[in-house]
């Protein structure tokens, strides 16, 4: 797949790929004759990945780390209780703040609930 197929697929920019192939992120993505970027569908799920992983807020450069530590495990399995607790050390903070969320989120639910209540009485 060419760039232009991978923005429409991941909804990405192309400044965005290239970026992330800059800082490490995508490490290995091959290129034509023309130098032009070749991504494959294990680019697209290592994408994906990586989309979720910004979604959760995961800082860029954990997620580099990651990458590097996943790179250096294709040649061996060594990384593998480094990334796992690269991740669950994330998971830990995601839950914290999921937990977080929810506390707000009831206070926001009771405040709601009030202004209800208070409407209700005045109707």
């Amino acid at each position: 797949m060419r760039i232009r197929d991978v923005v429409a697929a991941t909804g990405l920019t192309a400044h965005t790929l290239r970026w992330y192939e800059k800082i490490g992120l995508l490490r290995s993505v091959e290129r034509d004759r023309g130098g032009r970027r070749l991504f494959t569908q294990d680019d697209l799920r290592w994408l994906e990945f990586i989309g979720r992983l910004r979604e959760l807020d995961m800082p860029v450069r954990e997620m580099v780390r990651y990458a590097e530590l996943r790179e250096q495990g294709e040649r061996g399995e060594a990384t593998l209780a480094a990334r796992r607790e690269l991740l669950e050390g994330h998971r830990q903070r995601v839950r914290q703040r999921m937990d977080r969320l929810a506390a707000c989120l009831t206070h926001l639910d009771d405040k709601i609930a009030w202004y209800r209540g208070q409407e209700d009485g005045h109707a």
